[in-house]
């Protein structure tokens, strides 16, 4: 490959062969020469102040080069790239669509294509360059050792190529989840999470991005996928606090035999793991040891094992105050519900009276066990 001359030093990227190279087989990389009829041209281009005829003037590269597929790439890109100034998206992703057709495997590219589809708006879009991207990106620890080259020298090279791409993987890794995360429909956010793992399995956000597929599986209604998907998590991740909440919710709610202690199994993990107590708990981990304290103390209630369920719901209480209204009311109705049982009549005055302030699906519930146990001759 020849060196670049001083005049062209301000312009590195017309400084190499053009031809599409790989790295490792891995990534697509355009090349031009410097001194090639395709340089020239590029010069010309870069030389025109005009925008509009620097649009003509890539035109007429596409068309007079489109032997080259690395200088058609090349070509589509700039195309792209000067569409988007322009403010015309949809023909810059329609240009950079033809340039990924000839170079597919480029970051570079991916990476311009999903910054036009992000500012157009366009989710799925960004999610398809997002997912190809990071693709590319989990290859390159993949790619075959080059014959002859040392473990040395191999290592040395995907760490290299490695810290080379960093920046734009982890752009594209925080831009799928971000896709992810706004997307409303429950089907659509599955199929996302689908191609988001198997494009970045060993995702930093593995726990976001599975919290975001059990809550769309959850909506879906999808109970067998979702056990599944949940235990899966839990395979790899034991403390997993979405998969355990999720989980003893599922079977709180499960009305099979049996499926009621599993709900309290899960909870009583899901404690431990959110760990309350600690000196570090931040408000999240209180938030879910109350959710998991309120799971399971509505699964002892199932199970009429009300002496069981009072200390649960009260611990449930304790976390929740202030932090979450549903399910604090929740806490607060079924420890009402339970001291009733148990004819401890004053307590669940005082608990219902603090329920019925609290809006929401358990408020007119709450105020009318409220009125049964302060009717009760031994509630006044």
């Amino acid at each position: 490959m020849r060196r670049c001359s001083a005049s062209l030093l301000l312009i590195v990227l017309f400084c190499f062969m053009v031809s599409i190279t790989q790295a490792g087989a891995q990534i697509d990389r355009i090349t031009i020469t410097a001194g090639s009829d395709e340089d020239h041209a590029l010069q010309a281009i870069s030389n025109e102040p005009d925008q509009q005829k620097r649009l003509a003037m890539y035109e007429e590269f596409v068309q007079k080069f489109s032997s080259n597929p690395a200088a058609v790439a090349y070509g589509n890109w700039q195309l792209s790239q000067a569409y988007q100034t322009a403010g015309d998206l949809q023909k810059a992703l329609d240009y950079g669509d033809k340039a990924l057709t000839g170079s597919p495997r480029n970051l570079d590219i991916l990476v311009s294509q999903a910054n036009v589809a992000q500012q157009a708006k366009n989710n799925a879009k960004l999610l398809d360059y997002a997912v190809r991207g990071g693709d590319v990106c989990h290859s390159i620890a993949k790619q075959p050792k080059p014959e002859g080259m040392s473990d040395e020298d191999y290592a040395r090279m995907v760490a290299e190529e490695k810290l080379s791409t960093q920046n734009n993987c982890d752009y594209m890794e925080s831009a799928a989840v971000n896709v992810i995360s706004s997307e409303n429909d429950a089907k659509t956010r599955m199929a996302y999470v689908d191609r988001f793992t198997a494009a970045f399995p060993d995702s930093k956000f593995q726990e976001t991005v599975a919290s975001l597929a059990l809550d769309a599986l959850s909506e879906m209604k999808d109970n067998a996928r979702l056990v599944a998907y949940g235990e899966k998590i839990l395979a790899t991740n034991p403390k997993s606090l979405p998969a355990l909440l999720l989980l003893a919710n599922f079977y709180s709610d499960d009305a099979k035999p049996g499926s009621a202690d599993k709900a309290i199994s899960y909870s009583q993990k899901a404690v431990e793991a959110a760990n309350a107590d600690a000196p570090d708990a931040d408000k999240s981990r209180k938030v879910s040891a109350g959710v998991a304290h309120n799971t399971m103390g509505w699964a002892y209630l199932k199970e009429e094992k009300t002496a069981s369920a009072i200390p649960e719901l009260k611990a449930a209480a304790d976390l929740l105050k202030g932090q979450d209204d549903q399910q604090y009311a929740k806490a607060l109705y079924g420890l009402g519900f339970a001291y009733g049982k148990e004819n401890k009549l004053a307590e669940a005055r005082e608990v219902l009276s603090e329920a019925v302030k609290i809006p929401g699906p358990l408020q007119a519930m709450s105020q009318e066990l409220l009125n049964k146990v302060s009717a009760h001759p031994k509630g006044k």
